[in-house]
């Protein structure tokens, strides 16, 4: 076992293409097609891999959609834990509008899951041995799996030993901070959804931030913001990254990317700001690359140099 093992339990296949404008009925012929494993927590094992960390993925798959992500993920290096579940794993479509630069991004239904299929999730991961240091959740529940579900892979993490990343919204990442989390990574409207505020600026968010990780359930918040940078607040401290003047190809995996990064310099026990600085680096390298390719290794070490971080 590995010391870093992410969990997806709504994976996907993320088909990609670019037309040059979206016009109705004409039929609208790509200029290129891309398929990558997606879902967030596959995305994260992917960046982790690729800047050089140890990492396996568990995740479901079904029908040939599923054999298909598989083969992706193995495709890749990551070492992929599965289990089988009856409805067909889902399939995402994002395509680039080359006249605009405008991006369109089609999520497409999710399969619902049994009881017994998500149980086997619970299940391999509590068989893990030895256990890993970081279990990384992340991405949307699927159909038929309980609100309470990452609150149990937090429970279990607890009682091995392992620190608990997760990136989620909603009820399941307020149902997994009452058992306690070491870090999570929320964005703007997952931190509106999870504090109820609005602020105003960066500092304001910080703030937000900050009464969270007070309240004992969150060890470290990793806060994306978009245009406003990024921010990781502890108890003792506040590291905050503008962002990098870059020209976006696709946004999408750019906070996967950053997450992975993270987690792969935590991992490697470099420090807290370096580890903070490679992720910035890495949401910023994302957005250089179409579909779901995410960053690049030499992106994300050329970028870091950029990187200017300020400490409160």
């Amino acid at each position: 076992m590995t010391s870093i093992v992410t969990i997806t339990p709504n994976p996907a296949v993320d088909v990609s293409t670019a037309v040059e404008k979206i016009i109705p009925v004409y039929k609208l012929r790509g200029a290129w097609r891309r398929r990558d494993p997606g879902g967030g927590g596959i995305n994260v094992a992917r960046v982790i891999k690729r800047l050089g960390g140890d990492v396996s993925a568990i995740y479901p798959i079904g029908g040939s959609t599923g054999d298909s992500l598989r083969k992706l993920v193995e495709r890749e290096g990551v070492a992929s834990q599965t289990f089988a579940i009856s409805d067909e794993t889902r399939e995402d479509f994002f395509v680039g509008e080359t006249d605009t630069g405008q991006q369109y991004r089609f999520i497409l239904p999710g399969p619902e899951l049994l009881q017994s299929e998500w149980q086997c999730c619970l299940d391999l991961l509590s068989r893990s041995e030895p256990f890993p240091r970081f279990v990384v959740a992340s991405g949307s529940l699927p159909r038929g799996v309980p609100d309470d579900f990452y609150a149990r892979i937090a429970r279990v993490a607890k009682q091995r030993g392992a620190k608990m990343i997760l990136d989620t919204s909603g009820p399941a990442l307020a149902a997994a901070l009452a058992e306690g989390i070491y870090l999570i990574k929320p964005n703007l409207r997952e931190m509106h959804d999870l504090t109820g505020r609005e602020p105003s600026d960066a500092l304001e968010w910080e703030d937000a931030a900050k009464n969270l990780v007070r309240n004992g359930n969150v060890a470290m918040i990793s806060l994306t913001m978009g245009h406003l940078g990024a921010a990781l607040v502890t108890r003792d401290r506040t590291l905050r990254a503008p962002p990098l003047a870059i020209t976006p190809v696709s946004a999408v995996g750019a906070g996967d990317s950053f997450l992975g990064a993270l987690i792969h310099g935590l991992a490697s026990e470099i420090d807290l700001e370096a580890a903070f600085r490679l992720a910035a680096a890495a949401g910023a390298a994302a957005l250089l690359n179409p579909g779901t390719e995410l960053c690049r290794a030499d992106d994300v070490r050329r970028l870091a140099e950029a990187v200017i971080l300020k400490s409160a």
